[in-house]
């Protein structure tokens, strides 16, 4: 369930192209306006406002809040006026091919989409950049680690009703996991590829059940201690999002706020990826964990016009003084 709030009554694409127009000139930028508006948009609607902008003023949206904003506000609302498929391939080609290569976000973004978000974001990807995603990807990525990510990338995996003749078995996937690790000498990745990239979700947290039963020890335990670095991480997300995306999100959400300084990156890419989608349910999920809204922990962990920005995705829990 998305955390976004839009006006109950259509607004014009066109008014809101003028208003974010004035309240670009002068000196300085109403950051107000400008998130008053894009921050209660859903994509359909900042798609049109930026086609209106340029229609009107013959420059891109885009281009005009680079100048005018700055910092992590800056980051935050460049990716939120993309649409969804834009944003994760934005994300994931500043991960593979920017400054300073972020593995850790690339899997990340791979990892957790469905197979219909993993298609869109293929095609977004090779539309904003002229080129495949999995080229970047075998380009950075080694080993393990990256023969998971492009068989994740590439495999199709239906997450609807199971098909009538399906011959999928968790328990026979079990036993295949448990012989590739754990009861051997060493481990045989390319089981854990198989079962972990070809699998739906639902069947995926079959195959945990079914692993703590056989053998009375978590699926996870399994993973943590028979592999290791980013293949290791893969492998968790997916697991993790398979039995639960909301709870796997609280937990990134809770580690980039916790402790001295705040993962700003990591932040921005939830709050924008999720609000329109199961904010909601990371937001409960945060509660029920942490016993603190997760409006409440952005609010101390963030200031000024990005506080403001990322609360307004999010969702006020709570008024503030």
């Amino acid at each position: 369930m998305a955390s976004l709030t839009v006006p109950p009554v259509p607004t014009s694409p066109r008014q809101d192209a003028i208003d974010l127009h004035r309240a670009f000139k002068g000196f300085g930028c109403d950051s107000t306006t400008v998130i008053s508006i894009l921050a209660h948009r859903d994509a359909a609607q900042r798609a049109l406002i930026q086609q209106e902008y340029r229609a009107a003023f013959h420059q891109d949206l885009a281009r005009r809040i680079a100048a005018e904003l700055s910092g992590h506000h800056k980051r935050a609302m460049l990716l939120w006026i993309l649409d969804p498929a834009a944003r994760d391939a934005t994300i994931l080609k500043q991960a593979l091919t920017g400054d300073i290569t972020d593995l850790r976000a690339a899997t990340e973004v791979i990892c957790s989409r469905t197979p219909p978000q993993l298609q869109t974001l293929r095609q977004a990807y090779r539309a904003r950049f002229g080129c495949h995603v999995e080229h970047d990807v075998a380009e950075r990525a080694s080993g393990d680690h990256q023969r998971l990510l492009l068989a994740y990338l590439a495999a199709p995996r239906c997450e609807g009703p199971r098909p009538a003749a399906a011959a999928e078995d968790p328990e026979l996937d079990a036993r295949d996991l448990y012989r590739a690790g754990e009861r051997r000498l060493g481990t045989d990745e390319r089981a854990f590829i198989r079962v972990f990239t070809e699998r739906r979700r639902a069947h995926l947290t079959a195959v945990a059940r079914a692993y703590r039963h056989m053998y009375d020890r978590p699926l996870e335990a399994a993973v943590k201690s028979e592999t290791s670095g980013s293949f290791r991480f893969g492998l968790l997300t997916i697991l993790r999002c398979a039995d639960s995306p909301a709870r796997y999100f609280a937990k990134v959400l809770r580690k980039a706020m916790k402790g001295l300084g705040t993962s700003d990156s990591a932040l921005i890419r939830v709050v924008v990826t999720r609000a329109e989608m199961d904010m909601q349910h990371i937001k409960a999920e945060y509660h029920k964990m942490y016993g603190r809204s997760l409006a409440d922990a952005i609010h101390y962990e963030t200031s000024g016009n990005y506080r403001t920005f990322l609360l307004s995705l999010v969702g006020r829990d709570r008024a503030y003084y």
